[in-house]
């Protein structure tokens, strides 16, 4: 339809450009005829003038003639005026002669008769006064009777008479012309009005059915849209379905991995307690492994929080400006214990390397998760390089990854030797609880954890693989351009064997989570103040001065942990404070990074880290 429509519109196109060229054709004919008219003008303007110089011409010479006689008859002198002027205005009257009719031209022949008798007349003028003059009368009238004179001016009336036949034959010739070329042109332009008219009918009728054709197209288009706009309706709704699917298996894999594994944690915990309570009631007191069976499990069930935490980008960050080169070569110790001696380890680091700004102890993690990743792909025994350098990601690779942003990257590469991964395990490499290991050789969280950690920090990771060629994980953190001063480490000592002397204001909503945290204050030697709830711990905190710490949980129903501190601190200037949560809710977290002076630890802790975290704080 639509190609249809376009061809009629150029067939449409061809009357009015027709029209355009008659009317075009018209207006060069009458601008042709105006010029011919205007030479016309011109032409009849010169024959005029000419005309009129000629008759001045043959008058001149008359008057030349007449004033000879007149002196011949009488002898006066007077008589000699009229000749004298004309013997004066002849030679210019002939120079303006010569110009109107130059050699070559239709009337140079008659010019020349014409100036061959004046000159003949002339001379004998002058003659016939000279012998007059010099007495000799008789002689001079009888070159009068002659009869030559007579001659000559015959000859220049008959070639002035021949000069003005020649000039209106011309003048008729072209007004004989110009009244055809005006009739032709006057039918011209009637039948080019009658053409345009009929070409302008036959475009309207033309136009009308294209009208209605382009209607119709409309109608078959707008159809077409609503059928496509229907196909997208129906389309969007399966694609919503099934992103709808996908995110429910993701959610049930998701859900599946965390109860599989808290299950199994619970399960030792479980059964730890039950033989140390079967144990104690007998009178036995040999639970030692049992109580550190639970232990253990209640710390990898801490872990597995804390990935869980770090795949969701919930992890409450503390960056700090990194060089890269240096944190890889610390951790060349770290490594080396764990990866064992069979895993031949190899930096390759850039010169010149920018600086990042990411949490340092999250990037170890990071690092260390994928080296030991790289050992079980290897089967414990190949080679680890670990690689830094400078990078930027341009445009068209933004383009092709939807989620990285253009610009200055600082990259850390892990390439191992081992058997490499198909592109079907790749993709799915960094969802959480996805493990090719076998049973009980990984949780399946390892990379989904770096992968949290670095979209967290504003980077990029990319696996780079081939089955038998090994594998490689780019890590790409955003290029700190900022002061260049590195953050100094805080060289802290083993402030936990340090007395407990002070009084700490505890505050927790939970009764259980209150009670046992009370009970890890009095054992760390502390006395304990209990509050549960905010309006609770200011009435208690006004009531005795001797609190030196706040230990509360963030998150609480009325006053949050937050909004209690900065009341606290309004009455006590010194109060130090220590903030505890398992999910910050950006209370004391924003954009995934802790504010500035905030001291923070994550439930569920141990006795060791709640000392090492209170004298950090009380120092």
């Amino acid at each position: 339809m639509i190609v249809r429509l376009r061809r009629a519109l150029r067939w449409q196109a061809l009357p009015l450009l027709a029209g355009f060229a008659v009317v075009a054709l018209i207006i060069a004919a009458r601008a042709i005829l105006a010029e011919a008219q205007i030479a016309d003008r011109n032409a009849s303007r010169e024959a005029i003038e000419a005309q009129q110089t000629l008759s001045s011409l043959l008058s001149l010479a008359q008057d030349a003639e007449t004033g000879q006689r007149g002196y011949l008859l009488t002898g006066e002198k007077n008589y000699l005026l009229p000749y004298q002027h004309a013997v004066e205005a002849l030679p210019a009257l002939l120079k303006r002669v010569d110009e109107m009719f130059p050699v070559g031209s239709d009337r140079a022949q008659q010019v020349v008769g014409i100036k061959d008798a004046l000159a003949r007349e002339q001379a004998e003028l002058a003659e016939t006064i000279r012998l007059y003059d010099t007495g000799n009368t008789a002689k001079a009238l009888d070159i009068v009777r002659g009869g030559r004179g007579k001659l000559d001016m015959d000859q220049i009336r008959a070639n002035i008479d021949a000069i003005r036949r020649i000039d209106g034959a011309s003048l008729a010739a072209r007004a004989e012309r110009m009244e055809q070329i005006e009739g032709w042109l006057r039918v011209g332009s009637f039948a080019a009005l009658l053409g345009i008219m009929l070409l302008g009918i036959y475009t309207i009728r033309q136009s009308s059915r294209r009208f209605q054709d382009v209607a119709a197209a409309q109608d078959a288009l707008s159809a077409k849209n609503a059928a496509l706009l229907n196909e997208i309706d129906t389309r969007e709704k399966a694609e919503s379905q099934l992103r709808q699917m996908q995110k429910m298996e993701a959610v049930g894999q998701l859900t599946g991995g965390i109860a599989h594994d808290f299950n199994n944690l619970l399960a030792v915990i479980t059964s730890a307690m039950n033989l140390a309570q079967r144990k104690l009631a007998r009178g036995e007191h040999d639970v030692q492994s049992f109580v550190e069976a639970a232990a253990d499990a209640a710390g990898r069930a801490a872990n597995l929080t804390a990935r869980l935490l770090a795949f969701s980008r919930q992890q409450p960050l503390a960056p700090q400006i990194i060089d890269a080169n240096r944190l890889v070569t610390g951790m060349s110790d770290l490594l080396r214990r764990t990866l064992g001696h069979a895993i031949e380890i190899e930096t390759v680091l850039a010169g010149g390397l920018w600086k990042t700004h990411a949490d340092p102890s999250q990037l170890e993690n990071a690092i260390i998760n994928l080296a030991v990743n790289a050992r079980d792909a290897m089967d414990e025994e190949g080679k680890l390089t670990i690689e830094t350098a400078n990078c930027h990601l341009d445009e068209a690779y933004a383009a092709a990854h939807p989620e990285v942003k253009a610009g200055q990257y600082v990259m850390i590469a892990v390439t191992d030797t081992g058997a490499g991964m198909p592109v079907d395990i790749m993709t799915k490499a960094f969802e959480p609880f996805f493990t090719t290991k076998p049973a009980a050789k990984g949780t399946g969280l390892g990379l989904s954890q770096v992968f949290g950690f670095v979209k967290q920090s504003g980077g990029h990771v990319k696996i780079y693989s081939e089955p038998g060629e090994g594998t490689t994980i780019r890590i790409y953190l955003p290029r700190f351009t900022g002061p260049e001063e590195a953050a100094q480490p805080v060289k802290a000592g083993n402030r936990s064997d340090v007395p407990a002397t002070e009084t700490v204001l505890l505050v927790e909503d939970d009764a259980r989570v209150r009670a046992s945290t009370a009970a890890a204050l009095l054992e760390l030697g502390y006395t304990v103040i209990e509050a549960a709830g905010g309006d609770e711990a200011l009435q208690k905190l006004g009531q005795n001065a001797a609190i030196a710490l706040m230990l509360t949980d963030i998150v609480m129903p009325g006053m949050n942990g937050r909004q209690l501190a900065e009341q606290a601190r309004r009455q006590s200037f010194s109060l130090k404070v220590v903030f505890m949560t398992g999910f910050t809710r950006n209370a004391v977290v924003h954009n995934g990074v802790l504010d500035n002076d905030v001291h923070f630890i994550a439930k569920p802790f141990t006795l060791e880290q709640l000392a090492a975290k209170l004298r950090d704080a009380l120092a």
